[in-house]
């Protein structure tokens, strides 16, 4: 057995050997780098899942942060809250661009150059960062709207320069991509040192940054990549729901069947169901549409042909009304989420087919409305109105008829003899029928003629 102290001497020698391996550089064992996929628009329900994503990961003590990038811009908002969460990171993170295919347009072009390494798959592009008008007013053509305007793309350009240059990336292009709204190849946006490294695949991304350093206040460190974990996170299911929500054309579509649901609720009382679904539909269509740029004046258009379609069903305006309330609604919907930019639009095809189906259920139900008004009443003294019965006694102008196999008294405006068919017109006070007397028809002669021979 070895002696204490020989073990003793041993660890210390084993100790130095490793202090000088080490020298004064701190290597990194390989670890876990947490990836998230954005395939869309920047939206607030996307800004907060790679908020918490990258925040459990620095709790976590992951090597890096990746995502994975493919889209055609968003909001501003949610654009600076996630690169505020990725310059305050403690751990890096970076971004690659792909599939091929792929593009970081707008605020994906912005939160690309905020990251520690930008990489791209071949065949991709980066850039188109101009900021577009969103909300009503003071972004026209007047000069109050082009002083507005000018201000927010200084504003923008200024947000860009300053990444690039925390960064060490293109100053120049950075402002370029918001001045210009250029959009630029992967190829190029490497020589123009707008990205790190271009990589085929994930793992040639990885293998590429390996041994990379990035500063952290103020000292240098390495990323160590090889023999790194993937863990892939996923939205929870309360994060896909607000996330498919914020679809304008999903939100769109809720709105419209929430619409048709209360209206139907409306037209036809007691149904119950298509009241609770039209309710579920408008609340889930409200969450939606609070993460888009709501035009209000295109809710409101909606709102009133809401109002003209109720009013149809107690004013008889032969349709008019009806042909208005489409005609507000299309309008209204044509306007409702105000943004130039053609992921936060609502589709034309969509518009078009949802008032389509709309208007031809409202004019479906306000045709069985009318018909339901204009049916005549089938029970009680209404519902004699139009049977016919015979004049036991002459009406002079009151004796007695049979109908229904009973007798009843009534009254003729003009004489009726006994025996002869009448006709009820209409139900008088205490009890009394107003009949007329019937023309008897070919077919009745023949059908007594007839009954009088088999007698």
């Amino acid at each position: 057995m070895l002696k204490p102290v020989y073990l003793s001497s041993l660890v210390i020698l084993v100790l130095l050997s490793t202090g000088l391996l080490l020298k004064a550089e701190e290597i990194t064992a390989p670890g876990t780098i947490r990836v998230v996929r954005v395939a869309g628009v920047i939206n607030p329900v996307l800004a907060d899942f790679i908020s918490t994503e990258l925040e459990e990961a620095n709790k976590g003590n992951a090597q890096a942060f990746l995502i994975e990038l493919d889209t055609p811009g968003g909001l501003d908002s949610s654009m600076r809250i996630i690169i505020q969460k990725i310059l305050a990171s403690k751990i890096p993170v970076i971004v690659y661009v792909d599939p091929s295919g792929a593009r970081a347009a707008s605020a994906g072009a912005l939160v690309t150059l905020a990251a520690d390494f930008a990489a791209m798959a071949p065949g991709t592009n980066i850039g188109a960062a101009h900021p577009v008008s969103i909300g009503v007013g003071g972004t026209g053509d007047s000069e109050q709207g082009k002083t507005v305007m000018e201000k927010v793309v200084n504003d923008a350009v200024a947000y860009a320069r300053s990444l690039a240059e925390q960064r060490g990336r293109n100053r120049d292009w950075a402002e370029q991509i918001v001045r210009e709204s250029i959009s630029t190849a992967a190829q190029e946006a490497l020589q123009l040192k707008a990205i790190d490294l271009i990589a085929t695949d994930e793992q040639d991304h990885l293998k590429q940054l390996n041994d990379r350093t990035y500063l952290r206040n103020g000292p240098a460190h390495k990323l160590v990549t090889r023999g790194a974990l993937l863990s892939y996170a996923e939205m929870t299911w309360r994060q896909e729901i607000f996330n498919t929500l914020s679809d304008p054309n999903v939100a769109y579509m809720l709105l419209m069947l929430g619409i048709l649901g209360i209206f139907f609720e409306i037209s036809q009382p007691g149904v119950i169901l298509p009241g609770a679904i039209g309710s579920l539909a408008l609340l889930l269509a409200f969450l939606g549409f609070q993460t888009l740029p709501v035009n209000y004046i295109g809710v409101l258009l909606i709102l009133l042909a809401i109002i003209l379609f109720i009013l149809e069903i107690k004013v008889v305006s032969y349709g008019m009304l009806t042909v208005g309330g489409l005609i507000a609604m299309t309008f209204g919907s044509l306007i409702l989420v105000d943004s130039p930019a053609p992921y936060l639009q609502i589709s034309r095809a969509v518009i078009a087919a949802t008032v389509v189906v709309c208007g031809g259920f409202i004019s479906l139900v306000l045709y069985f409305v009318v018909r339901v008004q204009k049916t005549r009443f089938v029970s009680g003294l209404e519902g004699m109105i139009g049977e016919r019965g015979k004049a036991v006694t002459a009406l002079d102008p009151r004796g007695r008829v049979y109908v229904h196999g009973e007798y009843w008294d009534a009254h003729a405006e003009e004489t009726v003899a006994a025996g002869r068919e009448i006709e009820i017109v209409r139900s008088e006070a205490n009890l009394q029928l107003l009949v007329r007397a019937v023309e008897p028809t070919p077919a009745d002669a023949l059908a007594k003629e007839k009954d009088n021979v088999s007698d």
